[in-house]
């Protein structure tokens, strides 16, 4: 996810300076990393199937490629070089941008031709719009402007990634199940959205709080129409955010 965390002071994100305040808000940060991690391992599944069947199957790494885009704009937001003082925006991302990385380079590996040469013309055209992103964000803005710029592309790239969620709870809806929206997903989204929601309240930051209120409210829609629709649904499946084409 969700996944996942940004930020908007004036000049930066700080603490108060109260030791309180600084434990809640590296708390709630921490908590997000951890919640966001079980997010990134939920993949797994899919692709120790890829590799044991030798293929890709029907299987889509749209979302893998977006995902990767989507942590590298948000590491490059919570660096120094864009933003002080959200350093746990960094390492969610980070670690996210590895696991999505690993599982685009697997499924080239297993790919047919076509689909191998299609993801890899699309991964180097997301490492090429990060590399323009940085320089561009580098060169033509100061500091403070760069937050702004970087951070709002930051929320765009979220609010895009809001479409996997959303996705998921229309099939719900129309199917009245829950088979493929397992509890666990939904669980860890909610619970990351609203600790880096959270942590960008303490931190006054309208770029971390605003994409994750929205990734809370979704989390929460989930849960009540998991609760809702269970009775009656078939065993989970498929991790939350695999497609099928």
């Amino acid at each position: 996810m969700n996944s996942l965390g940004l930020s908007v002071a004036a000049a930066g994100a700080t603490t108060t300076g109260s030791p309180f305040h600084d434990v809640c808000c590296y708390g709630a940060g921490i908590a997000g990393n951890i919640f966001a991690l079980v997010l990134f391992v939920s993949p797994l599944p899919t692709f120790k199937r890829i590799v044991r069947n030798g293929s890709t199957e029907q299987f889509s790494a749209m979302p893998y490629i977006y995902s990767l885009l989507n942590c590298l704009i948000c590491l490059w937001y919570g660096l120094p070089f864009v933003s002080y003082g959200v350093v746990l925006v960094a390492t969610v991302n980070s670690i996210g941008a590895v696991f999505q990385l690993a599982y685009t380079a697997t499924f080239v590996a297993f790919a047919d031709a076509k689909q191998r040469v299609k993801v890899s013309s699309l991964l180097v055209m997301v490492f090429g719009v990060f590399a323009l992103i940085v320089y561009a964000s580098l060169v033509l803005f100061d500091h403070q402007t760069r937050q702004l710029f970087v951070g709002y592309l930051s929320v765009a790239s979220l609010i895009f990634m809001f479409a996997s969620p959303l996705s998921i709870i229309n099939l719900v809806i129309r199917t009245r199940s829950v088979e493929y929206m397992p509890f666990y997903l939904s669980l860890s989204m909610f619970l990351m959205s609203i600790s880096f929601f959270a942590y960008g309240v303490l931190l006054h930051d309208f770029f971390i709080y605003i994409p994750n209120g929205i990734g809370t409210v979704l989390g929460i829609i989930q849960l009540v129409l998991y609760s809702y629709f269970r009775k009656g649904s078939t065993e989970d499946r498929l991790p939350l955010l695999v497609t099928q084409t």
